[in-house]
């Protein structure tokens, strides 16, 4: 089946205020959020420590877009029945997470949640082509994972390029995360992303009393993509 292709942008909660997340989101979504992304961090796979099933379940009814929940951590398999049941609609794993990448998808897919596949700036999206039929979602990580503010890695505009030809008419959404800005988002949308986690850059300058800059913010975005979303 066909899906829709139109830019998405998707605010990542970790630039937000912990002690407010409800609010945050709804603001957020309010300012014209597509999606809500929720980093899911282990002090293992990563450098840091976020999120488990309880916050995303808290966070849920907040949620009225889509919760797009992105586990860094390892291993994957035993905690998505718990990250499901959270209420997450889109799980991704990454592929560096385990040796059993296939199985993960499918058991991802099992608990009746959209899959997503995530590929650290070191590894080749080559990689991921055995496991494109399990996906409803490639992300391409474009700064190494495990914090949000990171400066962009450009080689990874080519690392889209030859992800969007390999996907060719699969039903797979391109995301991208990390670094993106209005200087960042028009490279990887020509790519061919259409999924855009930003963090700082929705966040910055506003809050729950004041949220106006999120959309200013989510505008400015979209505004750089003129003649490409």
């Amino acid at each position: 089946m066909p899906i829709d292709r139109t830019v998405k942008i998707a605010p990542s909660i970790l630039s937000a205020d912990f002690a407010n997340f409800g609010a945050e989101i709804e603001a957020v979504e309010a300012e014209g959020a597509d999606w809500v992304h929720v980093d899911v961090m282990d002090g293992h796979f990563v450098p840091n420590l976020t999120f488990g099933p309880a916050l995303c379940k808290a966070i849920r009814p907040h949620i009225k877009t889509v919760m797009d929940v992105h586990l860094m951590i390892a291993p994957v398999d035993p905690y998505i029945d718990a990250f499901a049941d959270a209420g997450a609609d889109i799980l991704t794993a990454h592929l560096e997470a385990g040796a059993h990448t296939h199985r993960t998808l499918q058991a991802i897919r099992g608990a009746g949640v959209k899959a997503g596949l995530a590929l650290n700036p070191g590894t080749p999206v080559e990689a991921a082509a055995p496991l494109l039929d399990l996906c409803d979602l490639v992300c391409v990580m474009t700064v190494n994972p495990g914090f949000g503010g990171q400066k962009f890695i450009r080689t990874q505009v080519e690392q889209i390029t030859k992800l969007r030809k390999m996907i060719g008419d699969r039903p797979v959404h391109i995301e991208v995360d990390g670094g993106v800005d209005p200087n960042t988002a028009p490279m990887v949308v020509e790519a061919g992303a259409d999924v855009l986690v930003a963090g700082s850059a929705v966040f910055r300058g506003g809050s729950v009393s004041d949220p106006a800059p999120y959309g200013e913010n989510i505008r400015a975005i979209r505004a750089s993509l003129a003649g490409r979303a």
